[in-house]
Order: C-alpha cells, then structure tokens, then sequence
C-alpha cells in the first residue's frame, strides 16, 4: 500500500523537477545569443551603444532634465554585461560630459570623476539586474517584458540611480565653490532645484518603466 501511494508522488517530484529544468535552458536559451559569443562583434556592440548614449544625450542636451542617456547606459549592460556595461558608462560619460554643450563638469574636477564613476555602476547595474532576472520563470525577454514585476523593477531601478545621482552631483558641483558645505546649505541648495530633480526623477522612472522592456524585447529579438 505504501509503494503504491509513493509512486505518484515521485512521479509528480519527477515532472516538476523536469519542468523546472526545461524552463531554466529555455530561459538560458532567449538570454543568450550567438552573436554575442563573437568577440568582433562584442567589440562593435560596445562602440554602437556608446555612439547611441551620447549622440542621444546631445540631442535631448537643450531639454531641462530630460534624458534617455542614463538608461541608454543601463540598457548597455543588461544587453552585454556588467563589465561591458561598466566600459560604455565609462567612455560614453567620458565624452558627452566633456564635450557637453551647456558646460563641461570638467572645469570641477570631482564632479567629472563622480560623473565616470556613477555612470559606469549604472551600466554595471544594467548587467546585475540581468543577472537577477534570468533566473526568473517570468523573465521571457523574446515575448513580453511589459508585466508588472518586471516594470516596477525597471522604475525602482531607475528611481533609485536618479536620485543618488541628483544627491551627489549636487554635493560635488557645491564642493567646488565652497571649502565648507554645511547640511543647511547643500539642503537650501538642493531645494532651489527641487523642480529640475523632480522631473529629471519622473522623466527617468518613465523611460526605466515604459521604453527599456520594449528596447530590451526588440534587441533580443534581433540578436537572437
């Protein structure tokens, strides 16, 4: 009696434990490419995303706060990878906040280092949340992305790196007009731009939110 009610149940074990691990290579299989796997076109993909980022940037420059170039970065690194991701950030900041057209950071020395800095942790972040996700059953990059875990990821995702970048940029443009900066003054100072960040706070949740699932579906299709 025992040998025949254990059966059943080692058979369901048998099919769930099968399931699990068809669901885990074809999830392996739509987060892999072959072109991918060349390291030419690696090499090509990282100059692309980079061409994109700051050419982007520029033409959103005239724009109070508005800009794709923080997920355009992201996007990098969850495409490629956290070291890939963390190169484009890299070069992309490199050459659009040197080069850019309403005032270069450069002239503030640690801003424009807190600048590379944070941008490439944010295209490092695109290849962790990669990471995080393809583990996931839900996680079909080739179908549909627009599902609500994965979107509030995204604008969790995108709120969190908008925010500290305001906080600190902030904090690092006042450091280089002033020895001292006391918590009053860099709380005053931030106030007065509480518009600006706000919407740059919006804008970025939007874009995480809305226009990287599908960015990230049409180029997985075509890499696929």
């Amino acid at each position: 009696m025992n040998l025949s009610s254990d059966t059943p149940k080692n058979h369901n074990k048998s099919q769930t434990i099968i399931t699990n691990n068809a669901e885990k290579i074809e999830t392996e299989r739509v987060t892999s490419s072959v072109w991918l796997e060349r390291k030419t076109f690696r090499i090509a993909l990282i100059g692309t995303f980079t061409a994109l980022a700051i050419v982007l940037g520029y033409l959103l420059v005239h724009l109070p706060n508005i800009e794709v170039f923080t997920m355009m970065i992201f996007l990098a690194g969850f495409i490629m990878s956290k070291k890939e991701g963390a190169i484009i950030g890299l070069l992309s900041a490199s050459i659009f906040t040197f080069f850019n057209l309403v005032g270069t950071s450069i002239i503030i020395p640690q801003l424009f280092v807190y600048q590379l800095i944070h941008y490439s942790m944010t295209g490092a972040l695109g290849g962790l949340a990669k990471d995080f996700l393809r583990k996931k059953e839900y996680f079909k990059p080739t179908e549909d992305l627009y599902i609500f875990r994965i979107m509030l990821l995204f604008g969790f995702l995108g709120a969190i790196i908008t925010f500290i970048f305001d906080i600190l940029s902030t904090y690092f443009f006042l450091s280089g007009f002033t020895v001292s900066i006391t918590l009053d003054y860099f709380v005053v100072s931030y106030l007065i731009n509480i518009v600006f960040t706000t919407v740059h706070l919006i804008g970025n949740i939007l874009v995480f939110v809305f226009l990287l699932p599908g960015l990230i579906q049409v180029i997985t299709r075509l890499l696929d």
